[in-house]
């Protein structure tokens, strides 16, 4: 924004500072000759040597207060402009700092030191938006990187495929196409998953009363042959549980919790618990499953964008790519409510979600 030039904040600190001394010392001044000088009688006494006359005390007085008026002005000045400078000498650290974040430079802090007062609360409060800033766009730079290698894998194999084929005009022309529907699947399914949580992050969404234990027994209805095939016992339980939200973005949360239950759990016997319960000003869902033990490093990281543990990569038809829990969290956030990720002590993991009360 384009602005006139003007005085500067010291500059009108000074300038009030001056004022209100001057000023302090007029009144002053002003109190002495009411009180003092005006009872003082006027006539020739005082050339005798009898008794000070007014007009005698006037013109001592009033150059003494001329005097005492100029070096008060002076000392406002520049008592002013220097109390104005150690005031306003936070702003300037931070008004830097406020540059250097304009010019891309987010790494820097501001660490005003000092007891608490406004400027260093100020000071604090930016320095920990730099930190959020900074997190956040070294986040979004991660998913930029990592979405454009997720997207640019299926294309480079099937750029591939018809490279061999165009070479090879004799070969199975069934197996091709099949590997190409399956490479296709893949990134229209990685397509789909950017753009749900483009839309859980924007929080652009109608909002309606949502039953959350509805919503479990449908998912589970429809994840129940997955569960059977792998082996896996799958329970709903728990009592109507109404929040305001989606009701599409918490069907597609509560789905992707299941089947990553389903998916990343035992061999064979393993078991998934879902339940639902609302609680004063919450409505609550827990995902459980068995499982591999999950080192506690490990967890924080799972709801990172196209971050897979070591752990918890597949090699099926299930693998994913890499942004359930991702798509889970940002949901999640978009609703104010809570995700919270905890190991089970036996394997496994624990997911609570925390969401408004409908």
């Amino acid at each position: 924004m384009t602005r006139r030039p003007g005085l500067s904040a010291r500059l009108r600190l000074t300038l009030s500072y001056a004022g209100v001394v001057l000023v302090t010392g007029a009144v002053l001044l002003v109190v002495a000759w009411f009180f003092l000088l005006r009872l003082v009688p006027d006539n020739s006494q005082g050339l005798l040597w009898v008794s000070p006359n007014q007009y005698l005390l006037v013109r001592i007085f009033g150059r003494a207060a001329a005097i005492a008026l100029t070096f008060l002005l002076v000392l406002g000045l520049l008592g002013g402009w220097v109390l104005a400078g150690r005031m306003l000498a936070p702003l300037t650290r931070i008004a830097g700092a406020a540059r250097m974040a304009a010019d891309g430079s987010l790494s820097h802090r501001i660490r005003l030191e000092g007891r608490e007062d406004e400027f260093r609360e100020l000071a604090d409060v930016f320095d920990t938006m730099l930190e959020q800033l900074e997190s956040h766009v070294a986040e979004q730079r991660r998913f930029a990187a990592n979405a454009s290698h997720e997207l640019r894998t299926p294309l480079a194999i099937s750029r591939a495929l018809l490279d061999v084929a165009r070479q090879d005009p004799a070969r199975d022309q069934g197996e091709l196409v099949e590997r190409l529907h399956t490479v296709n699947t893949r990134a229209i399914d990685l397509t789909e998953a950017l753009l749900l949580l483009s839309r859980g992050d924007s929080g652009n969404f109608t909002r309606e009363p949502v039953d959350l234990s509805l919503i479990a027994e449908e998912t589970a209805e429809t994840l129940l042959p997955l569960a059977e095939q792998r082996g896996v016992a799958l329970e709903v339980t728990g009592e109507p549980t109404w929040t305001v939200g989606s009701a599409a973005l918490v069907l597609r949360m509560v789905a992707n919790l299941v089947q990553n239950a389903i998916v990343h759990n035992l061999p064979a016997g393993g078991t998934v618990a879902v339940h639902t319960e609302s609680l004063p000003g919450e409505s609550v869902l827990r995902v459980e499953n068995t499982g591999p033990q999950l080192p506690p490093e490990l967890v924080p990281t799972l709801t990172e964008p196209f971050r897979r543990g070591a752990e918890r990569v597949r090699t099926d038809e299930h693998a994913g790519v890499g942004l359930g829990l991702a798509i889970v969290n940002s949901v999640v956030r978009a609703h104010d409510g809570t995700l919270d990720l905890a190991p089970r002590p036996t394997g496994g993991l624990l997911v609570t979600v925390r969401l408004p009360g409908g």
